[in-house]
């Protein structure tokens, strides 16, 4: 199984939020877009919202870690954009995977 590459480019970000489809949880909202690539691409980011650098690099450290638990159950050919929310930054790292599993569906 090919391995995740990164988003890192700040128009892969915004064709995410514009032109794909998204699903919220209180923990995550997920952004899935198709790509031509065959290949999962991860973006993950925290707004200044969920609080300061601290609390944001926990946010995505939890998010990184419930992608890689639960990475193979999303199909390959998409875009994937992971947008921490208040909450991800105090929660465990499973109650993250959940909403993950939950968005997935």
């Amino acid at each position: 199984m090919p391995q995740t590459q990164t988003l890192n480019q700040n128009k892969d970000f915004k064709r995410a939020y514009y032109r794909g489809a998204s699903c919220s949880t209180p923990t995550v909202v997920v952004y899935a877009l198709k790509n031509r690539r065959g290949q999962r691409r991860l973006g993950l980011t925290a707004t200044k919202k969920v609080g300061k650098a601290v609390q944001r690099n926990r946010a995505r450290r939890a998010l990184r870690e419930a992608w890689r638990q639960l990475e193979d159950q999303f199909p390959a050919g998409y875009d994937y954009v992971l947008v921490a929310r208040v909450r991800t930054a105090h929660v465990k790292t499973q109650e993250v995977a959940r909403g993950l599993q939950t968005a997935l569906k």
